[in-house]
């Protein structure tokens, strides 16, 4: 076999974005001139996914001039670029083989997902056949991205003579995403014996994290580089008789320890990646967020401070009654660990003008979480003002079991642009702080915020769990009615208690209508609420899960 040379571009490109992608593209080209083949990720000229911009015709034209500029500019090498393509009526999700003004060869995607945050079958239709093109004595396959997950592309292009494959991606990432696409490829390779370039999108957008680590795997499966997690790069491979090989050892296949150590890194990149591309992609200046003192805050707080550095970063103390010493130190002194610019605002007199004017209104009427949620929306007010005034983001910082079961406020402490940690459940959170303070050179998060029980100090003494199970329980219970579709009885057989599911289950049911108001944030877990997880707000099938549950119970009492 002929030696030739193919560099993988894992780069973050933008949707709608088709002028600066191509700039990409045509500057990833002339940095690898040397290289035969230069392999871009899954729809790189419009970005993934685009979603109903591929209904617009000024959309397509640019497309298409896109894909003129990088043929001609493809003069060393041939580019093999993903784009969608129009032909006649129908819309295709497709990669092209570029070269000196020419299209060599073109594969339209086979198997278009439907499920989870993909809508493929919206916009495109599958194409049929394999394809294969032939450089520089190489028979090379393409693919791209949801054909691997099933036999039948690969086992077709391998019928009509192939080498090797190539397999352009826009894969989100998710926790443990990495061994499902290990096994996926080796389950792939081990049924032809072809070697795969597995080429991934990087880069943040929306509630989809592209988190890169692109792979290939030689003929036995073996993994013989890997690009890294979450962070735009190129890495050049030399394909010859003695096998393949990145000519940089930096993307060497290196000893992978998976654990949850390494879990939690590659959250908190990943994290990190979708708060820097969201604020910067949307022409933010900075960020500001409610620092509360608080275990959810004080890590929302720490990430963007990573992602964005200190000086784009405002944190704000906003103190009531019930605040304690405790937090007002934490917070402050967590502030000056990270240098970050902190202001403090009370909120007492705006809460007691509030009250005032809706006396007439409330006269009569007991104190109850009423009185609560106008604490949460002073706040609320105060975030959303400073973010008018400095075109900053306000950054919501509430986490994924407080979203399930609606302990947040709508228009107080949802009140935002973002929410970095929406898709953790607590107890990640408990975790991920406590590895941010394990990996830096001092504890970014005070120690006491980790320690303390979790307590949103609307009233004196109060702490989550007087009106929530333990956070052990809830994420579990969370876990397997949400992203696992469990059913209460299900879950209840597993050994929880029946009075914790009922109380979970009707509490998930009921806050759809909170969620579908929340900020956008990072697909982290198997199922995340949005795109993952679509349930109709009036949704009367909870009576039902009720007197199931309920009725089993009262059976087993009798």
């Amino acid at each position: 076999m002929k030696p030739i040379t193919v560099a993988i571009a894992q780069l973050d490109f933008t949707v709608g974005a088709i002028k600066r992608n191509t700039d990409t593209i045509l500057s990833a080209l002339g940095e690898h001139e040397e290289a035969d083949i230069v392999v871009f990720p899954e729809l790189a000229i419009t970005g993934y996914p685009p979603e109903d911009l591929l209904f617009r015709s000024d959309f397509e034209r640019l497309v298409d001039s896109a894909l003129e500029r990088i043929a001609a500019g493809a003069e060393h090498q041939v580019a093999v670029v993903g784009h969608p393509q129009r032909v006649g009526n129908e819309l295709f999700n497709s990669v092209s083989v570029l070269h000196r003004g020419k299209c060599l060869a073109r594969y339209h995607k086979q198997r278009l997902p439907q499920y989870g945050v993909f809508d493929e079958q919206r916009y495109f239709i599958p194409g049929h056949a394999p394809c294969v093109f032939e450089w520089m004595g190489h028979r090379v396959g393409l693919l791209i991205c949801e054909d691997l997950w099933h036999p039948e592309p690969l086992a077709k292009t391998l019928a009509a003579g192939v080498d090797w494959v190539i397999s352009i991606n826009a894969s989100p990432f998710e926790v443990d995403k990495h061994e499902q696409r290990m096994h996926v490829l080796q389950q792939r390779v081990h049924e032809s014996g072809c070697p795969i370039v597995y080429v991934n999108n990087c880069g943040g957008q929306d509630e989809l994290v592209f988190d890169g680590h692109s792979l290939v795997l030689d003929s036995d499966g073996e993994l013989v580089a890997e690009l890294p997690h979450c962070e735009p790069c190129c890495a050049e491979l030399r394909f010859d008789a003695t096998g393949i090989r990145p000519l940089d050892k930096r993307y060497a296949s290196q000893q992978r320890v998976v654990g949850e150590d390494l879990r939690l890194a590659e959250v908190r990149k990943a994290v990190v990646l979708s708060i820097r591309d969201y604020v910067r992609k949307n022409g933010f200046q900075g960020v500001t967020l409610g620092l509360s003192g608080g275990i959810d805050s004080a890590l929302t707080l720490a990430l963007a401070v990573e992602a964005l550095g200190a000086a784009a970063v405002h944190a704000v103390m906003m103190p009531f009654r019930y605040t304690s010493k405790m937090s007002l130190e934490d917070a402050e002194q967590q502030a000056k660990t990270l240098g970050v610019r902190y202001d403090v605002i009370a909120i007492e007199p705006i809460y007691e003008s509030f009250m005032q004017q809706l006396a007439p209104q409330l006269a009569g009427h007991e104190p109850d979480v009423t009185e609560e949620n106008l604490q949460a929306r002073s706040r609320g007010v105060l975030l959303m003002a400073l973010s008018n005034k400095t075109r900053s983001l306000v950054l919501t910082t509430g986490n994924k079991s407080e979203l399930a079961v609606g302990y947040c406020t709508l228009y107080g402490d949802m009140c935002g642009g973002f929410a970095p940690i929406k898709d953790l459940p607590k107890m990640m959170v408990f975790a991920l702080a406590r590895h941010m303070n394990a990996t830096s050179a001092e504890d970014v998060i005070p120690v006491r915020v980790i320690e303390r029980p979790p307590s949103a100090e609307l009233a004196p003494g109060q702490t989550d769990q007087d009106s929530l199970p333990e956070y052990a329980v809830l994420d579990k219970i969370i876990h397997l009615y949400v992203e696992q579709d469990w059913s209460p009885l299900e879950i209840v057989d597993a050994g929880y208690a029946k009075s914790d599911v009922l109380r979970v289950v009707r509490l998930v049911d009921i806050n759809e209508y909170k969620r579908r108001q929340g900020a956008v944030g990072p697909k982290i877990t198997s199922r995340n609420f949005s795109k993952d997880r679509r349930y109709p707000i009036t949704n009367h099938f909870r009576y039902e899960l009720e007197r199931e549950l309920t009725t089993e119970a009262t059976h087993e009492k009798n």
